[in-house]
């Protein structure tokens, strides 16, 4: 289950409150989930009840244990406790987590483009970017112009004329990127903060696991030739439990990738997106081993369990390099 799928059953468990009568409040347009901060528990965490007290007339704590069984009754939550002065945290069913994630993933698109992790947190929303004559800021630019757009804003380009004020400045690069080539010249400028100053060097290059951009795209190339390779041995990827414990940091990887996206266009750090894609190809690449059958080893639901998360990973990164302006290739 994804922050944004937990945070519609945060909702859907007030609406339901309110429908039987325990509470009495206008239903809120959205639900904060994160993970818990100090003191808590669980995979995530919501102050919806604190959200809610004041409009209710009751203490957060009191509302809390209110919507604390609607939530601990949902499909794929394994139990919900309450600290603090009123903080839900919800402990996931991770079978049934895993499993509603990949779907999700694989349900908004394939490994030519998706849309998972789209959301209308910025819907409407008109964000001026005006930048100086620069070809770093060019490029961060045209980058944020496609992010802004996943959470429903518009972003707006203009140049500054020199003594003019800016809305976004990255240290320009020390030299000329475009000898690298367009992906690699993309990379360089956009997975440093806006505030450090790019390497315009070979090592973007290098098909090394030193080289991050080299990490990503190889991620994706795995993720379908892991595909390829199971057609070949007749069997195609089912989402369900992936209890390998080598799975766990791609799994994490993914469901924070919506948040990771969010961030990206809120602060305008695009550099924020392409170091979660070096976290989730990170996580692919210590996991692709386990998901084709070894030997005289039949396929299973297990191992389609596993093709179908590598596959979730090979559409994330596919459409996170999308975003970057940046190519993902079936073979590399």
């Amino acid at each position: 289950m994804t922050p944004v799928e937990l945070s519609r059953t945060v909702l859907h468990a007030v609406r339901r409150a309110v429908d039987v009568g325990e509470l009495s409040v206008p239903l809120p347009t959205r639900a904060v989930v994160t993970p818990p901060g100090p003191g808590g528990r669980g995979d995530y965490a919501t102050n919806i009840a604190l959200q809610l007290a004041r409009p209710a007339g009751r203490p957060a704590l009191q509302v809390a244990e209110i919507l604390r069984p609607h939530l601990r009754d949902t499909v794929g939550v394994a139990d919900v406790e309450i600290t603090g002065p009123g903080f839900l945290n919800i402990h996931l069913d991770q079978g049934a987590a895993t499993a509603a994630l990949v779907r999700e993933i694989l349900d908004h698109g394939d490994h030519l483009g998706n849309d998972y992790g789209h959301s209308q947190a910025l819907d409407g929303a008109v964000i001026p970017l005006r930048i100086p004559y620069d070809i770093r800021a060019e490029v961060v630019a045209d980058t944020l112009v496609r992010i802004i757009a996943t959470q429903g804003g518009r972003a707006e380009v203009d140049h500054a004329r020199p003594g003019e004020p800016v809305d976004l400045r990255p240290v320009p690069a020390p030299e000329d990127p475009t000898p690298l080539g367009p992906d690699a010249a993309r990379w360089a400028l956009l997975h440093p903060a806006a505030h450090d100053r790019p390497r315009i060097t070979a090592d973007h290059l290098l098909q090394r696991e030193s080289n991050p951009l080299f990490r990503v795209r190889y991620a994706h190339s795995r993720a379908r030739a892991l595909v390829r390779n199971a057609a070949r041995l007749g069997f195609e990827a089912a989402p369900g439990d992936v209890p390998d414990a080598t799975a766990a940091p791609l799994t994490r990887a993914l469901a924070e990738y919506p948040t990771a996206l969010a961030q990206a266009a809120a602060h305008r750090a695009p550099d924020r997106l392409a170091r979660h894609l070096v976290a989730v190809a990170d996580g692919l690449l210590g996991f692709q081993h386990t998901v084709l059958p070894l030997g005289e080893e039949k396929p299973s639901a297990a191992h389609r369990a596993r093709l179908a998360l590598a596959e979730a990973a090979g559409t994330v990164l596919a459409g996170g390099l999308s975003l970057l302006g940046i190519s993902a290739p079936d073979y590399l």
